[in-house]
């Protein structure tokens, strides 16, 4: 979304306008999400996060000085919304990430391609389990839906601008690294099995 498109969708939605206000839920909850589950909080105060970010949204949208970045606004209040969330429970809840890919999408897949896809996603989601915490915030921070500018990516992390494409090549190369080595691994290991 262009900066003038969303400073206009700020100032009608400030105005009452309930369009205006669904365009910017649309547009940026996948943004607010993924600010979320960066932080690995539990489903529930997730939940609460989000809606947190949102109604501080509407509390303050008549007064947010920029209104054409109001991706990075909701991007930084969700994250030290989830920042405080964890700080006062100071646990972290594990979750499965396989069950982060199954959202219950039927498919025509055959059920050898099911189990093939399904090893393929666990091994993703091990290899992405060994990246650094940093690493897993921006990948998951960038696959968005829409995907958010890297203004928001910034803010939502706290990191400069011009960092995130390093950064984000770097993490890329890391996970890429892991599952080459993994897949190696595995083959080597397999290969022995078969001579025994």
């Amino acid at each position: 979304m262009e900066p003038e498109e969303a400073a206009r969708l700020a100032r009608a939605a400030a105005d009452g306008d309930p369009a205006a206000w669904k365009a910017l839920v649309e547009r940026f909850s996948g943004l607010v999400w993924s600010v979320t589950r960066g932080y690995r909080l539990g489903s529930a105060d997730a939940a609460d996060v989000f809606q947190t970010a949102w109604l501080r949204l509407a509390e303050h949208l008549g007064r947010i000085e920029h209104p054409e970045r109001i991706g990075a606004w909701l991007a930084t209040t969700a994250r030290h919304e989830a920042l405080r969330i964890a700080r006062s429970t100071a646990r972290l809840v594990p979750v499965d990430d396989v069950t982060l890919l199954a959202f219950g999408q039927a498919d025509e897949n055959s059920p050898e391609q099911a189990v093939l896809d399904t090893e393929r996603a666990a091994m993703l989601w091990r290899a992405f389990a060994e990246l650094s915490a940093r690493c897993q915030q921006l990948l998951r921070v960038l696959i968005a839906t829409p995907p958010p500018n890297y203004a928001e990516v910034a803010a939502a992390l706290g990191m400069p601008v011009g960092s995130i494409g390093p950064t984000r090549a770097r993490c890329l190369q890391q996970l890429r690294n892991v599952l080459v080595r993994d897949d190696v691994s595995e083959s080597a290991s397999s290969a022995h099995n078969k001579e025994k």
